[in-house]
């Protein structure tokens, strides 16, 4: 890494210089991107709920094509939250943000309609429900 530039790159916990160089680099394959897309789903949090999108089990799917064209299908809370107009256009902003993703759609859906079984364990665990 380009020693002017590292102390201005602050790397997450546990991170290290050559995790941050292999996550910049161009991805060769569709399959490279997921977990850095992860990554990027996980830094949007639900305005609600202090827990990310990710983990809180709105996203139900998302698929790169070849082109490095992410297709998001994510729902909400519940149909009438008040950031169902502009939360899909942040998911997607968050998921263009990686490195590599040539463009990105998310499509809004209630069906099947979200429930708290959605969570992940670390969710529930930040949210002192085990």
């Amino acid at each position: 890494m380009n020693d002017t530039l590292t102390p201005y790159i602050v790397l997450p916990e546990g991170k290290t210089e050559a995790d941050a160089a292999k996550r910049s680099a161009e991805p060769r394959t569709p399959e490279e991107l997921g977990p850095d897309i992860i990554e990027a789903l996980r830094t949007v949090y639900d305005p609600e709920i202090p827990v990310n999108i990710y983990d809180l089990g709105l996203i139900y799917n998302f698929e790169v094509d070849e082109d490095f064209f992410v297709d998001v299908s994510m729902t909400l809370t519940a149909p009438g939250c008040p950031v169902a107009e502009t939360f899909p256009g942040i998911v997607e902003n968050a998921v263009k943000s990686v490195v590599g993703v040539s463009d990105a759609r998310v499509e809004l859906t209630f069906d099947p309609p979200w429930t708290m079984a959605n969570m992940s364990e670390e969710a529930k665990l930040e949210l002192g429900m085990i």
